[in-house]
């Protein structure tokens, strides 16, 4: 025997477990965004070290090279060492003049 459904047929169902099912319905998918926002922020975090690594190792493999330059310091230290071989070379010359009576 079929039900007779129509306009006027009403569904009794108790409040509280709409309440129920809608609460569950909210926690359910609130309970799914925290997941997913967790996963995204793992993957970008992921992402970041992995780009780091990549530019560590390249930094790494280049930078004794000389192929990235070079530090400040290390240019103002080479700039002394040529004038320090001139003034040797200088003094050598003067040595050898004062030795052997000739310049080079």
């Amino acid at each position: 025997m079929a039900p007779n459904i129509s306009e006027d047929t009403n569904v009794k169902t108790p409040l509280a477990f709409l309440l129920k099912v809608f609460g569950g319905t909210i926690f359910v998918v609130y309970s799914a965004m925290l997941i997913y926002a967790r996963l995204n922020t793992l993957e970008m975090e992921i992402l970041r070290l992995q780009h780091e690594v990549q530019m560590n190792s390249e930094f790494r493999v280049k930078w004794p090279r000389g192929e990235l330059g070079a530090l400040p310091d290390d240019a103002e230290q080479n700039m002394r060492l040529l004038f320090i071989e001139k003034q040797v070379g200088k003094h050598e010359e003067l040595m050898d003049e004062i030795r052997y009576g000739v310049a080079k």
